[in-house]
């Protein structure tokens, strides 16, 4: 909608950055309120939760500027550095940065790929039909062969059962 005019560009990247903000700041006190409980809750998790806090207080200007950019960290490393204690001020400072440059990378990403996608899209809405009975069918066979090897496995460990509860009767 900014490539056609309707956004300005600079508005969108300006509430992305506020939301994806304000999201961490909620993450970062969610970690320090509720790690002493979690920590409680499943103590298996104790061990990898000291090596994280230890890679957090050991580098927390870094984690806290990593908080939008680690992939697949995005909802636990905020977590972490509640839970490690990261200064507030610290926090704030590095998560803004992290929000403000990640959120206009991709939205001047999308705003550049815009165009390339609404030409790809108008060649590819010939065959919509065709495209659309295909993926179709391939996710009706690819459930198929899924589920025929699932009831394959179930029968297999059944029959391992049923083996190894007649081994013990008959000791």
């Amino acid at each position: 909608m900014a490539h056609d005019g309707h956004l300005r560009l600079s508005l969108v990247g300006a509430w992305i950055t506020i939301g994806t903000w304000v999201a961490d700041i909620l993450l970062y006190y969610l970690g320090r309120w509720r790690s002493d409980w979690v920590r409680r809750r499943w103590p298996k998790l104790r061990a990898f939760m000291l090596r994280v806090f230890k890679v957090v207080r050991r580098h927390p200007w870094r984690c806290s500027v990593a908080v939008r950019w680690a992939y697949g960290l995005r909802l636990t490393l905020p977590l972490a550095c509640g839970a490690a204690r990261v200064p507030l001020w610290l926090y704030v400072i590095g998560s803004g940065i992290s929000a403000l440059t990640w959120s206009y990378a991709f939205t001047l990403l999308g705003w550049g790929f815009g165009e390339s996608a609404k030409v790809v899209l108008g060649h590819v809405k010939r065959y919509e039909w065709s495209l659309s009975l295909g993926i179709i069918a391939v996710v009706v066979i690819a459930f198929y062969y899924m589920r025929k090897r699932q009831v394959r496995e179930d029968v297999v460990d059944a029959l391992e059962r049923d083996r190894r509860l007649r081994r013990r009767k008959t000791r």
